[in-house]
Parts: C-alpha cells; sequence; structure tokens
C-alpha cells in the first residue's frame, strides 16, 4: 500500500465522519495537569504524578519516544527504525529489553526467546496518540511485576475516549506521517473509537531506508454503575532497510561516508495483532478485581551483518533471525481495604498466565537476504504461572509495603536441525519477596526505603542446552531516598540505589545468541527537580550516576561494556493561549564498550525542539531534532569484524551515526 492510498483513506474516512460526535459529553477525558496538584501520597511509585506532568508539557513523537520521560532511561535505533530501540537505565545496557519489564493494558510487550534477544520489546504497535498513562518504577520493588523487571518496569494505559483528528506531517529525508482518531460511538455508557497512522521515509543514510509502517487499534468501552468492560483490537506492520553498524576505520580510511553502508541489504519486517478483553468490577465491600485475558500474532524477521567477513571471508557473515509467535495469557487481581485496629491495610492479591508458541525460531546464514545455511532452526513452548499477595499497611505516617511473588516456569526446545528432532523440557519455580517502607514526614517531605528481589529469565534455547542452570538468575536491589515539595510549583527527588544481579546476559554479535555471564554490581544515585515558575514555564532536569562493575573479574578487566555512567536529561516547556514550546537536552558521558575500557564508546549531547500553535480547529507544529546537528554515534559497540580485503580482523568501535539536524511540520485538524 502506497502512501497516496494511505492518505486517500485517512481523507474518505475524515468527509464521512460525524461531527455529532465530537460534541458527546467526555468522560474521563484527561486534562492537563500542573505541578501545584502533585501530592505527597503513601504509594511505592512516587513519580507517577512527576510523569503525568510530564507528558503534559511535551508532545510526544512515538511510542517509543515516551520511553525518554522515564528519569534516566536513554533509547539509541540501530536498524533502521523498524527494530525495536536499544535501552539503557540504571547501569544497565538492556539491550532490547532484557532487564525491563515493559506492558500496554496489561498485555505484555516484551518477547521471552526472542530470534534477536531475551525480552525483545517493540513498542512500535503503541501509538503516541493513543497514550493516557504511563506507571512506572526503577528497581524490582513492585510485587505486581515478575519477569525483567530488574533495573524497572514501564506499564502504559491507552485512553477510553479519544479526540477526533486528522494529522499530516512531512520532513526531510522523505518523511511522511499520516495520522486518524474517529469516535464512533461517544455516550455516557458506551465508547469506541478508531486511531490508524502511517509513517514513510527514507532515512538520512547513503542507502534509503524504505521504512514504511502501518498502524491500526479500536478500543470500546463500556461502563456500568459496577463494571467497566473493554475490548482492544490493533495491528501494526512495518518493513525496512538498514545500513547497520560501521567501523570507525572505514569512515576514517574514507572507504564510507559516515551515513555509509559496509552491508546495505540489512533490515527486515515485522508485525504484531492483538485482542485484549479487560474487566474491572467494584463488589459490595468496596474491593476491586481487575483482570484482562489476550490474544497476540507475532511475526519477526531480521537481517542483520555484524562481523562483515570475519567468520566466512568468501559469502560474508550475513544472518537472517526470523519467528512465527503465538501467545497468550490472563491476569486478575483483588484490592480491598481494610481497618485493623489504628492501620488502615490495602491488601493486593493476583494470579497470571502466560504461554509463548514460538514456531520455526531460526538462524541462517544469507547473502544479500539469500539463505545459504542454517545455523539454528527450533521450536520453543513456553509457558509461566504467576502469583503475588501485597500488603500495604497504613500506620499514622508510616507505609510500610510486606510483600512476595512466585512464579514457575516451564520450558521446552524442539531442535529441527537434528535427524530426529530432540525435544527437551525443564521447569522451575522462583520467588520474590519485597519490603518497602514509606514515611510521611510532613505533607511537603516524603521518605522511602524499597528493598526487593526480582528476576530475569533465559532465553529457552540456553536453558535446554544448560540442562536448567542458571535459569532464573536473581537481582537485588534497594534505594534510599525522599521526594519533596519545599514549594508548590517545586518538586525534588533523589534516591541513592543499589543492585546486585546473580548473573548478566551478554549479546553475541558475530553469533547472534544471548550468552550467561557473571555476577555484577551496581551502585547510583538518581537526582530529578521540576519547577514550574512564571505561570507559563515548566523545567526538568534528571542526572543520574552508576558505577557498574562485574563481581570475580580482576581489577580494571571488570568493566561492563555499554553500562552508563554520567546522564542528564534537561527540557523546558512554555504554554500560553494554545501556545506551546519545548526544548529538551540530553546527554550520556563517556563510558567502556569493553570489559577493559580500551574502548571507548563515546559520549554525546543532543537538544531537540518542538513548537506547536493551536487556532480553534487547527493546530499547526513542527519537531526538529538535533536542533545544533551534532555529529554524535547513537548505537556503540566494541566488535571484531574483517572488511573484504582485511589479511586479519580488527577489534574496535562500531556504531550507528545519529540523527542529524532532521526538521519536520506537521498540521491537525480537530472536528
Amino acid at each position: 500500500m502506497n502512501t497516496k492510498s494511505i492518505a486517500l483513506i485517512l481523507l474518505c474516512s475524515l468527509i464521512g465522519a460525524d461531527y455529532c460526535l465530537a460534541h458527546e459529553p467526555q468522560r474521563d477525558s484527561t486534562m492537563a495537569m500542573t505541578l501545584s496538584e502533585i501530592t505527597v501520597t503513601k504509594q511505592l511509585n512516587h513519580l507517577n504524578g512527576i510523569a503525568k506532568v510530564d507528558l503534559t508539557m511535551n508532545p510526544v513523537n512515538s511510542s517509543q519516544e515516551v520511553l525518554r520521560y522515564i528519569p534516566g532511561l536513554f533509547i539509541a535505533q540501530h536498524a533502521g527504525g523498524g527494530k525495536a530501540e536499544q535501552m539503557f537505565l540504571r547501569g544497565f545496557d538492556i539491550d532490547h529489553g532484557t532487564d525491563i519489564n515493559i506492558t500496554v493494558d496489561g498485555v505484555p510487550v516484551n518477547m521471552v526467546s526472542h530470534a534477536h534477544g531475551q525480552g525483545y520489546a517493540d513498542l512500535h504497535f503503541l501509538q503516541p496518540e493513543a497514550i493516557e498513562t504511563i506507571d512506572f518504577d526503577k528497581g524490582p520493588y513492585n510485587a505486581q511485576k515478575g519477569d525483567l523487571a530488574t533495573a524497572g518496569y514501564v506499564a502504559f494505559k491507552t485512553k477510553d475516549r479519544i479526540a477526533n483528528e486528522a494529522t499530516v506531517e512531512i520532513g526531510q529525508f522523505n518523511t511522511q506521517r499520516y495520522h486518524l482518531s474517529y469516535s464512533l460511538m461517544n455516550n455516557r455508557d458506551n465508547s469506541l473509537y478508531v486511531s490508524s497512522s502511517f509513517l514513510n521515509s527514507d532515512g538520512y543514510f547513503d542507502s534509503p531506508q524504505n521504512f514504511k509502517r502501518l498502524n491500526l487499534m479500536a478500543k470500546y468501552s463500556h461502563w456500568s454503575d459496577h463494571s467497566r468492560f473493554n475490548v482492544i483490537l490493533s495491528h501494526f506492520n512495518s518493513s525496512w532497510d538498514a545500513s547497520g553498524q560501521i567501523p570507525d576505520r572505514a569512515v576514517s580510511q574514507g572507504l564510507i561516508s559516515r551515513w555509509g553502508a559496509i552491508d546495505d541489504t540489512e533490515g527486515g519486517n515485522t508485525s504484531r495483532s492483538d485482542i485484549n478483553f479487560i474487566h474491572s468490577l467494584t463488589l459490595d465491600n468496596g474491593a476491586t478485581v481487575k483482570s484482562n485475558a489476550w490474544l497476540s500474532h507475532y511475526k519477526f524477521n531480521l537481517f542483520s551483518n555484524f562481523t562483515f567477513f570475519l567468520n566466512d571471508s568468501i559469502n560474508g557473515d550475513q544472518i537472517n533471525q526470523s519467528e512465527n509467535r503465538m501467545t497468550g495469557g490472563a491476569n486478575t487481581e483483588y484490592s480491598q481495604k481494610t481497618h485493623w485496629g489504628n492501620s488502615l491495610w490495602n491488601i493486593n492479591a493476583g494470579a497470571s498466565f502466560r504461554y509463548d508458541a514460538i514456531d520455526n525460531l531460526a538462524l541462517y546464514h544469507t547473502i544479500s537476504r539469500k539463505r545459504i545455511g542454517t545455523y539454528a532452526l527450533g521450536d520453543v513452548n513456553e509457558s509461566c504461572l504467576s502469583g503475588f499477595v501485597s500488603a500495604g499497611i497504613e500506620i499514622g505516617k508510616w507505609f510500610i509495603n510486606p510483600a512476595a511473588r512466585i512464579d514457575y516456569f516451564s520450558f521446552a526446545y524442539s531442535d529441527k536441525t537434528q535427524d530426529t528432532y530432540s525435544n527437551k523440557g525443564i521447569s522451575k519455580a522462583v520467588i520474590s519477596p519485597k519490603l518497602n517502607f514509606i514515611y510521611n514526614a510532613s505533607p511537603s517531605l516524603q521518605l522511602f526505603w524499597k528493598n526487593g528481589k526480582g528476576f530475569h529469565s533465559n532465553d529457552a534455547r540456553v536453558v535446554v542446552a544448560q540442562n536448567g542452570k542458571s535459569i532464573l538468575p536473581a537481582g537485588y536491589g534497594s534505594d534510599l531516598g525522599f521526594f519533596w515539595k519545599p514549594r508548590h510549583n517545586i518538586a525534588i527527588n533523589a534516591a541513592a540505589w543499589f543492585l546486585w544481579l546473580e548473573q548478566e546476559f551478554v549479546y553475541v554479535g558475530d553469533e547472534a545468541v544471548v550468552e550467561p555471564s557473571g555476577k555484577s554490581r551496581r551502585l547510583g544515585l538518581d537526582l530529578g527537580l521540576r519547577w514550574q515558575f512564571l505561570k507559563n514555564f515548566y523545567f526538568q532536569a534528571d542526572y543520574t550516576y552508576c558505577h557498574a562493575r562485574s563481581i570475580g573479574e580482576p581489577n580494571g578487566q571488570d568493566y561492563i561494556p555499554l553500562a552508563p555512567v554520567h546522564t542528564l536529561v534537561a527540557g523546558l516547556n512554555y504554554q500560553n493561549k494554545g501556545f506551546n514550546a519545548n526544548l529538551r537536552c540530553r546527554y550520556m558521558s563517556d563510558r567502556p564498550a569493553n570489559e577493559d575500557y580500551s574502548i571507548t564508546a563515546d559520549g554525546y549531547f543532543i537538544a531537540d525542539f518542538n513548537a506547536s500553535y493551536r487556532y480553534r480547529m487547527v493546530t499547526i507544529g513542527t519537531f526538529i531534532e538535533n536542533l545544533f546537528n551534532a555529529k554524535w554515534k547513537e548505537a556503540q559497540f566494541a566488535t571484531e569484524t574483517r572488511l573484504q580485503n582485511e589479511p586479519v580482523s580488527v577489534t574496535e568501535l562500531h556504531y550507528t551515526p545519529g540523527t542529524p539536524f532532521n526538521a519536520r511540520a506537521y498540521i491537525t485538524i480537530h472536528f
């Protein structure tokens, strides 16, 4: 489907819209929040209110871009825009999701035992216009979050009602985006809307990326006196070409430009289709029961070339990772408040189940996307049954939160490369206790001490190969900090934290597998400031520091590759009578690219600018990425490679060049 066809479909939908629907009464509409509305409450994830203000103040370019609003979380794209971004948080190179748990409306985004990496989290199926709230916390302290929630978790909720609008966006590098949100039903008890978008871009590389992505979503909501019911349908697919990570020496020797490629036949395609049923019920005793059941069909097909001609000097080292996955599951949670003496108890208990059936989980050897050999091929069946109980005990100014979680995993892998398929299964359970203390010293000051055990599961192929050893490596964390509002328009947060991990995961590019590594220890500091001054200005800043080291390695050989050391994100927003302008900067310092720090991943400082103005039914605006056109390296890796005519291999920094100055303009019609 070409760009003109998509535009025509959106235009036809717009012309056929029933204008009066836009004037139906809006229920649960999200109003713009201000910092003065944020109060110090007894809750574990104390920064959620701050995140809601940040989201209100800052325009959103994409669903992945929203992740940057999590204080201290950085992302990097290195495969043509269609692949899930690489993430960094709390001294972790999370790769594509190994140590962060991400959900949308209770549906897991992370893919376990994925063809490209454990916990792979592609959030591109979520349209930014549909996002209502973000719930997040850092560390393994929330009993409702299980697998992969070691560095933290992010939970998105989509809107129950949406405004009618159509957007056309045009930018550099032949970038075009078309979006339509349309409410088909909108009354007191029912809501039904559809949201769709199409994105096309050639990108800024010498070889066009030919990137295309289509998103479709429909959500039905029904309210009664004591319950709410939702049905959500979504689908997305994308395809792209990529130039991959390039070696420093190829650019310095003039073999390729900064925007060039050693192998420009990289790229791929992927798709995801979801259906999600959500039900919330309030019982006569005031307790609530929230449940959802979901089913997802997912396809992934990626071509990469990490080492060029290191392993095969004739055909090259291009690989193809692919899979076809059906996954489904259900969650239910019971919540009740009850008084016991002078204390108030908030009881939460829940259970969940997830099952993944992955067919033809493959690693092929390819030339220009044509398969010439098979490295690995098999089927995975993986399931997880979980339960948790959490008690929030309010005694005076104290809030004490003991909790525990149990997860039971079953892994099975059938190796199709054998003459007789070998099918082996392994099972194991893990218990994760938590204990958190919150003290509200005053209406403006909260002190907290969080403690918990979390874990990340291992890839089923690794689990079976290791006969079950280190299936569910644990992570132990502790946060000590405060949240303080010295004035109604100022909020300050700080935390000193510790995280010990029983086992790291290392992604081996030339073999395209995840290998277990050793133990690690991270010590860090988080600082945050929000200041809403002069009525229309909003300033935000988040600084993080982390000292990350492997345990048991010699001094000087114990650096954790790509672990962030210093990061800073700061932004200034101005809003007044329909006008909105935002300047946002991010900084990441130099950091080790390998274990002995003989190779450095270069730091960078990037500034982005957004501005928009709404007059009645029309909004016009612009997005500018990399305002000062800085030359920077986005995704970076220390990799051993050999170019076609090189006699020996070289280990050095390989990188994807970061976005140059990139301007886009858009117009939105509200109807």
